[in-house]
C-alpha cells in the first residue's frame, strides 16, 4: 500500500473557505473523514475502519469554471475523485481527465518518481464518481465515457480513456448505497425536503429554513446543520439560485428555439401552400387556354358546317331549278359526288 506519509499532499482544513470557488453542500456533508470513509466503503463495498488512512488531496490552483473538484482523496492505493452535479453533464470525463492529469503530475513531483528511467513507476488507481442530485429523472447508475467526445474513426480506438460513473443520489435511488452511508442518505433527505417545500409554494429561503428545522428535529444532518446553519443556507441560496437561473435561461432559450422552429415551420407551410396555389393557378390558366382553344375550334367547325350547309342548299335549289331531279337524287345520297359538284360550281371552294 502507498503510505500517506510518502505522499506530499495538502490536507484540507474542515473550516477552510476559498473565495475562488463556490462551495457545495456535499463538501460540507463530507468534510468529516469518518463520513467520507463511510461513503468510500459504501461505493466500493469495502470495510475500512480507520479514517486516518484517508488523505484528502487538494490542488489549490485546480479550478474549473470557478468550481473546484468537490471531493478528492487517496485511500490505500486508490485515488478517488467525487464530483457533485445537479445536471447530467456529458463533459465530466473531460473534466476528470484534466483533474487526474494535474493530480498525477503533483503526485509524481511530490514523490520524486523518475518517469524517464527504465523502472515502471506505480501510480494510485483512479476512480471517478459523479454524485447526481438533479431534478431530471436519471437511472441509478450509468457510465459516461471520454471516447464519446472523440470522432469515430473506423478501425481505430482512442489512446485516452476516462470513465465517469454517475450515481443518482436523489432520495429513493440507490437504496443499498444509502443504507450503507448514513450521511449520503441524510443529504438526499435534506435536498428532497427543500424541494418539497418549494413545491408547496415556499420561496427558496423559506424552504431552506423549514427543511433545516425539520431535519434538525428528526436527527438528519443535525450536527452539521446546527454548526453550519448559516453557511449551509448561504451555500444553498447561492448554488441553487445560480442553478435555477441557469435552468430558467436554458428553458427560455429552448422556448425561443421552439418558437423559432414553429415560425419556420409555419413559414415553410405558407410557402408550400403559396407554391401549390401558384401551381393550381397555372393549371387553371392552362385549362382555361385549352377550353378557349376548344371553343374556337368548335366555333370554326360550326362556321364550316354552316357554310357547307348553305352551299348544299344552293346546289339543291340550282338542280331543282334546272329540272335535274335525277342528279339531285344522286347528290343527296352520295356525299363524295355532292362535294365534287360543290367544288365544280364554285359554291364551296374550302372543302
Amino acid at each position: 500500500m502507498i503510505q500517506s506519509e510518502q505522499v506530499h499532499m495538502q490536507v484540507q482544513d474542515s473550516q477552510e473557505e476559498n473565495r475562488n470557488y463556490k462551495d457545495c453542500l456535499i463538501r460540507i456533508v463530507f468534510r468529516n473523514k469518518k463520513d467520507l470513509l463511510e461513503l468510500y466503503n459504501a461505493i466500493n463495498g469495502s470495510d475500512y475502519k480507520n479514517p486516518e488512512e484517508l488523505t484528502v488531496y487538494t490542488l489549490e490552483d485546480v479550478v474549473f469554471m470557478g468550481i473546484k473538484n468537490d471531493i478528492s482523496f487517496l485511500m490505500g492505493e486508490m485515488l478517488n475523485l467525487y464530483e457533485h452535479q445537479s445536471t447530467k453533464n456529458p463533459n465530466m470525463p473531460i473534466r476528470g481527465l484534466m483533474y487526474f492529469a494535474r493530480n498525477y503530475a503533483s503526485y509524481i513531483a511530490g514523490n520524486n518518481l523518475d518517469i524517464y528511467g527504465t523502472t515502471l513507476q506505480k501510480l494510485p488507481f483512479p476512480q471517478y464518481y459523479v454524485l447526481y442530485n438533479g431534478s431530471q429523472e436519471e437511472e441509478d447508475r450509468c457510465e459516461i465515457e471520454l471516447k464519446d467526445a472523440f470522432p469515430v474513426i473506423e478501425g481505430m480506438e482512442p489512446c485516452l480513456k476516462c470513465t465517469a460513473t454517475l450515481l443518482n443520489v436523489n432520495y429513493g435511488h440507490n437504496r443499498e448505497l444509502m443504507e450503507r452511508c448514513r450521511a449520503l442518505h441524510d443529504y438526499a433527505v435534506y435536498v428532497q425536503r427543500v424541494r418539497e417545500n418549494q413545491a408547496k409554494g415556499m420561496v427558496l429561503p423559506e424552504a431552506v429554513d423549514k427543511a433545516t428545522d425539520d431535519c434538525i428535529r428528526d436527527e438528519i444532518l443535525k450536527d452539521i446543520l446546527l454548526k453550519n446553519r448559516a453557511e449551509v443556507k448561504n451555500m444553498v441560496l447561492g448554488t441553487w439560485g445560480t442553478e435555477n437561473h441557469l435552468r430558467a435561461v436554458k428553458a427560455e432559450r429552448e422556448q425561443n428555439e421552439r418558437e423559432i422552429k414553429e415560425l419556420v415551420r409555419k413559414r415553410n407551410k405558407l410557402e408550400q401552400e403559396k407554391a401549390e396555389l401558384e401551381q393550381e393557378k397555372t393549371e387553371l390558366e392552362q385549362e382555361k387556354t385549352e377550353l378557349e382553344q376548344e371553343k374556337t375550334e368548335l366555333e370554326q367547325e360550326n362556321a364550316f358546317l354552316k357554310r357547307k350547309k348553305d352551299a348544299e342548299d344552293r346546289l339543291t335549289m340550282a338542280l331543282l331549278g334546272a329540272g335535274k331531279s335525277e342528279i339531285l337524287k344522286i347528290v343527296l345520297e352520295d356525299e363524295e359526288y355532292r362535294l365534287r359538284l360543290l367544288r365544280q360550281y364554285g359554291l364551296f371552294d374550302n372543302i
